[in-house]
């Protein structure tokens, strides 16, 4: 389905790039609000296509499980290296955070729209805001490591892990009450 999605899109594109190279002065509206509706009803089928990919209960658990095994993997990681940060030379401060976060953060980022689904965008927006903050902390850390500035990452690596508890911790809440929702008989 969604093949045929993107399909569309490529050819109401495609028609709509013919059309405006026919005459440089004067396009043929009608055609092109076809093939804009073309484009358009490939957009439409391509989002309904990753929503009920994203929808299935499958691929909902599996990614629920991706989100969480991720943010305490993070958790976890950044609160061994926030630790040890003093036994560690500032300058590789950098390296470890690629090492212990990239493979944790990228894989939260691909599963992060399941939150959205399984509970509600409110819910998302909670949880991505102290995420996104954590994430743009430990980006400020890393550049702080591989510039030297040793109170700029400790300052920096406790905020980041405060953010990332925070997301965890909100986390942890919707996933409880989702399960008092579903225990409830209604």
């Amino acid at each position: 389905m969604k093949n045929i999605g993107l399909a569309l899109i490529v050819l109401g594109f495609l028609y709509g790039a013919y059309l405006a190279s026919l005459d440089p002065r004067l396009v043929d509206w009608t055609y092109m609000i076809i093939a804009l509706l073309v484009g358009l009803i490939g957009v439409v089928v391509v989002h309904f296509a990753n929503r009920s990919a994203n929808m299935d209960q499958d691929s909902m658990k599996s990614n629920i499980d991706i989100i969480d095994s991720s943010i305490n993997n993070i958790v976890q990681n950044l609160d061994q290296l926030n630790a040890g940060k003093d036994q560690i030379h500032t300058y590789d401060i950098s390296q470890k955070l690629d090492e212990l976060l990239i493979e944790d953060l990228n894989n939260f980022a691909e599963a992060r729209k399941t939150i959205g689904y399984r509970y509600n965008l409110s819910a998302y927006a909670d949880v991505m805001n102290n995420f996104a903050s954590g994430e743009r902390y430990v980006n400020r850390v890393w550049s702080a490591s591989a510039d030297g500035y040793i109170d700029e990452v400790n300052e920096y690596l406790q905020k980041a892990l405060d953010q990332f508890l925070e997301a965890k911790d909100k986390l942890s809440m919707l996933r409880k009450e989702s399960k008092d929702e579903l225990d409830d008989p209604v």
